[in-house]
């Protein structure tokens, strides 16, 4: 029993980090671009699409298809018949949520779920393609580097080409390595940045109570190498 609670548990980490990013490394691109007067509100912000995007999203996914009875369950003995087989021969992944919506939609569940793993997929290329040139640009010390990012390109779209033309499964297995990889550097990261963002934190916590619209100065707070926001204020003042 503990076992099987602990592989589910890894398993909804898996598929919950492709679904908000927590501790992932990568979400912190696109809050970095958001325009706000104090970085809190943006943490904030990002807290809250964790409880939207696995608990209100992943959640209702998972409770349909178990309500619709669609999905199959294996027995680890090989050559044993499944334990239960609400889809025969359909193998694990969309095609539950496929037919789990087909069952409260009759003929709405194949083209709904296309068109949603679709946009999926189309914003996920072009959010990491986003972050990846971020990094080379921070690579490049800021500096036009065009064979660079030409490179980065080619790169990309030979990635999407590979994955088109081999299995779920594979694409799967590269991305929860690459995901892993990313989690544990970020780990080391965010044992370093947590005393700003602490500091941080404690600060928009102080000045709501005061009835203030927060605002940001990294020199009052001690805050060190900030110096967008220091730019920022000077520019304000």
């Amino acid at each position: 029993f503990g076992a099987m609670m602990g592989l589910a548990v890894e398993w909804g980490i898996k598929r919950g980090i492709y679904a908000n990013e927590a501790g992932q490394g990568s979400g912190p691109h696109a809050a970095a671009a958001s325009e706000v007067s104090h970085p809190a509100k943006q943490g904030y912000v990002q807290a809250f699409a964790i409880y939207f995007d696995t608990m209100m999203v992943c959640t209702a996914t998972a409770f349909l298809i178990l309500a619709s009875g669609t999905y199959n369950v294996y027995s680890p003995v090989e050559g044993a018949a499944p334990v239960f087989q609400g889809l025969a021969g359909v193998p694990e992944g969309a095609g539950y949520a496929q037919a789990g919506v087909e069952a409260v939609l009759p003929g709405w569940g194949a083209a709904f779920v296309s068109i949603a793993i679709f946009f999926f997929a189309f914003t996920t290329i072009m959010a990491y393609y986003y972050m990846a040139e971020t990094n080379l640009t921070y690579v490049n010390h800021n500096k036009k580097r065009p064979l660079t990012v030409l490179v980065l390109r080619l790169g990309i779209i030979a990635m999407v080409v590979f994955g088109a033309f081999h299995n779920a499964t594979l694409a799967w297995a590269l991305g929860d390595i690459g995901v892993g990889l990313m989690a544990w550097l970020n780990i080391i990261a965010i044992l370093i940045v947590q005393k700003p963002a602490m500091l941080a934190l404690r600060d928009y916590e102080r000045q709501k109570k005061l009835g203030l619209d927060p605002t940001f100065d990294p020199d009052a707070l001690g805050i060190k190498n900030a110096d967008f926001w220091r730019q920022r204020k000077q520019e304000n003042v």
